[in-house]
């Protein structure tokens, strides 16, 4: 598999050390390509994830479908053409990094808090995300901060998973996205293609008396009841 590459694209694949990135790499170069079922069992259960982190590098991949042991067509990715590595503003090289500026101009606007869980948080813990995913929306204006939000690890990874779970994963219509609760949770019509709202809620230090104030008002026994439950009985 090596020889059909120059020495400049090996050097660049072998340039990567992050674990994920670098086990997807080293897979393809052993066999040629890696499906999404070879990938969960590597580890990695949200194969897209894994397949965006090589592209994120500049390294192009190239998605086509198979199938997988039980005969169901899963996604699959090869290298694609090596002139277009590094070239991170090529769709096949996948999305831009996004830059530190981008960040620090997010949270000069909104505070350093998670857009999804409102909760603020050290800056360095935060992360950038596209409002409407890359995958559906490509590369937006990085002027037009507005485009983005800060997200938390957590908040950043429950995105991830709805989106490549939602039915628009495949459809790809970017205006669909505009109104889902996971690009815009301050004005949203829907949550990933469901009539849904949501409060999310997280209680904090201090905010920990607060959260037992709400079981005793309620007069519910927290072990039988989600917050949900609770909120929904002290509202009636």
């Amino acid at each position: 598999m090596k020889k059909k590459f120059t020495k400049a694209f090996l050097a660049k694949l072998e340039s990567v050390t992050a674990k994920r990135p670098r086990t997807v790499i080293r897979h393809i170069l052993e066999h040629g390509s890696v499906t999404t079922e070879e990938l969960k069992r590597l580890g990695y259960e949200h194969a897209p994830r894994a397949a965006r982190d090589v592209r994120e590098l500049g390294i192009p991949l190239e998605t086509f479908r198979v199938r997988d042991s039980q005969g169901r067509r899963i996604a699959a990715y090869r290298f694609g053409d090596p002139s277009k590595a590094g070239n991170r503003m090529s769709k096949a090289s996948g999305r831009t990094v996004l830059s530190k500026a981008l960040k620090k101009a997010l949270v000069g606007k909104y505070g350093a808090r998670c857009f999804i869980y409102r909760q603020p948080m050290e800056e360095r813990l935060l992360q950038v995300d596209h409002r409407v995913p890359y995958e559906i929306g490509g590369e937006q204006d990085g002027r037009d901060i507005d485009c983005y939000m800060l997200l938390s690890p957590s908040a950043n990874r429950a995105k991830s998973w709805t989106c490549e779970h939602c039915p628009n994963w495949t459809l790809k219509d970017a205006a669909y996205c505009v109104g889902c609760f996971w690009a815009h949770p301050e004005e949203y019509t829907h949550v990933a293609g469901r009539e849904q709202r949501r409060i999310v809620i997280t209680f904090t230090g201090d905010e920990i008396e607060d959260y037992n104030r709400l079981i005793a008002l309620v007069g519910i026994d927290k072990a039988e009841a989600t917050i949900k439950e609770m909120i929904a009985k002290y509202i009636e």
